[in-house]
């Protein structure tokens, strides 16, 4: 039998507050229909003052390690994917692992935005299979709501907090992580960046040109999937399920087309929490599995692009 990272558990949080389209029409030029037409976007969530990345990313992983009937001290190691960790250090990771009280095994961060959760389950699964870890908590979490410029219409719409996690563990047999597809290209990093850090000594504001990543999301993603589903020894005719990186639903459709897979294949949330960057795959693949959409034995391709630029693919038998 092949040894393999499974899917043990799945979980997400979202901070309470929720905020509509509408919320943005007495700030900044828009309106709802303006945003869900292009973005496909109908709310939000925001965390609320002193709420804090790491507080929602250990609740989503507990709420994983509950689904999966397993407690803290079952886990080896911590791999957290985000954007907008609370301290330039410690590692968000090891702050989560404080909180979750874990005193053993090791816990690092992963950065690579809006891809950055699927970096982290192939590190994840890299682990596993060298015999490092076996069993690895794999969070996303994110607080973007600040980072946005709220004069930037163009941005400040498309993003939300949230966190998920999934829990991985070494076992044999034909379900688990089937193959990845890892890729990034620095020389596109200023078609999406944020503009502060230790060179401006500012947090700084999200920037992005929009059309540009829209082209590239639409090739990339399509590419990277087929990529993974080969090495998998599998094609699209074979997928249950697309888990796409949700930021945008034209993205999201134009992705499936182009992949020749209908969108009622397609996990979406989009319409709910908006992009929530590393966040937004694990968000999606708890949705899904609550929804009753995806169950055992199904094969489930998720995909995303982010700064850097950087995008990639997990093919995944749940």
């Amino acid at each position: 039998m092949t040894l393999r990272a499974v899917v043990k558990g799945i979980g997400h949080y979202l901070p309470d507050r929720v905020v509509p389209n509408a919320e943005f029409e007495a700030s900044i030029e828009t309106s709802d229909e303006w945003i869900r037409t292009r973005t496909g976007i109908e709310r939000r969530h925001f965390v609320a003052e002193g709420q804090t990345t790491a507080d929602i990313g250990a609740r989503a992983a507990r709420a994983a390690l509950a689904d999966a009937g397993l407690e803290i001290g079952d886990i080896d190691a911590i791999i957290v994917a985000t954007s907008t960790p609370d301290l330039t250090f410690p590692s968000a990771a090891t702050m989560m692992q404080a909180e979750l009280g874990m005193r053993h095994g090791f816990a690092f961060d992963v950065q690579a935005v809006c891809a950055g959760f699927i970096f982290a389950l192939t590190n994840a699964n890299g682990l596993i299979l060298s015999g490092q870890a076996k069993r690895v908590l794999v969070i996303g979490a994110e607080t973007f709501s600040r980072l946005m410029d709220w004069n930037d219409r163009t941005t400040s719409v498309l993003f939300g907090d949230g966190a998920g996690a999934l829990v991985l563990a070494a076992e044999e047999g034909e379900n688990g992580i089937l193959a990845a597809d890892l890729n990034s290209d620095g020389s596109f990093r200023d078609l999406l960046y944020v503009d502060g850090g230790t060179s401006t000594g500012t947090i700084g504001h999200l920037r992005m040109q929009g059309k540009e990543v829209f082209r590239h999301a639409v090739e990339k993603l399509a590419k990277t999937a087929h990529t993974a589903l080969d090495k998998a020894g599998l094609t699209a005719e074979d997928v249950d399920w697309i888990v796409p990186h949700q930021a945008n639903l034209r993205i999201i459709s134009a992705t499936a087309q182009k992949m020749g897979l209908p969108m009622d294949k397609v996990v979406v949330t989009v319409q709910d929490h908006g992009n929530t960057s590393a966040a937004s795959i694990p968000l999606a693949l708890s949705v899904g599995k609550a929804r009753g959409q995806i169950k055992p034995g199904d094969v489930v391709v998720t995909e995303a692009i982010g700064g850097g630029l950087a995008w990639g693919s997990v093919v995944i038998r749940w």
